[in-house]
């Protein structure tokens, strides 16, 4: 991909971003990719990232898609996909899910296509490939649907998985157990 796209709109993100030194598309992934992983203050406010210097695989991809169609960036899609996270796949978790007899949660991931290929920005250390297999379902949305429709979404789909695979957890454990996992991928 030309990863010289000028960032040349006068938006407010990317003002924000340019207040930052960043002047190009493939700066820009460069520098959200290296901020750290933590929840911001308002998951609505993509403009956070840069300003709180930290974000999650929602908010980091969210504000790269905004920012790529305001400065015409071409084909850069932002995908919402439900994967099998273990220990394995994603050890910053902790031991959450042996603690409680569960190989794997279905989790919501956030990230780009760029060009057709999949592209995880969400830390310098993430690489696709790690949960690539482990993809059950995937879903193309826009950025303002990366904070209320992505958790309705992913709350459907563990309901849905939890129906059919007539487990004996309740939704509200699952969940429970799912948020402990997240807040360890924060600390």
């Amino acid at each position: 991909m030309n990863t010289e796209y000028k960032l040349t709109s006068k938006d407010k993100l990317t003002e924000l971003a340019k207040s930052e030194g960043i002047e190009t598309w493939n700066e820009l992934t460069e520098f959200i990719k290296n901020l750290p992983y933590g929840r911001n203050k308002n998951r609505t406010d993509f403009g956070l990232v840069l300003s709180e210097k930290k974000g999650t695989c929602s908010s980091k991809h969210a504000l790269l898609k905004s920012i790529a169609d305001l400065n015409n960036v071409p084909n850069i899609d932002l995908v919402i996909g439900i994967y099998r996270m273990t220990e394995l796949n994603t050890p910053k978790i902790g031991k959450e899910l042996t603690k409680n007899l569960i190989g794997f949660i279905p989790e919501a991931h956030c990230y780009l296509k760029i060009n057709g290929k999949r592209t995880d920005l969400t830390t310098k250390k993430s690489e696709f490939k790690k949960i690539e297999k482990e993809i059950i379902q995937e879903k193309e949305i826009r950025p303002e649907q990366v904070s209320e429709f992505k958790v309705d979404y992913h709350k459907k789909f563990i309901e849905s998985w939890l129906k059919e695979t007539e487990s004996e957890f309740e939704f509200d454990r699952i969940w429970q157990i799912r948020e402990k996992c997240i807040t360890n991928l924060t600390e």
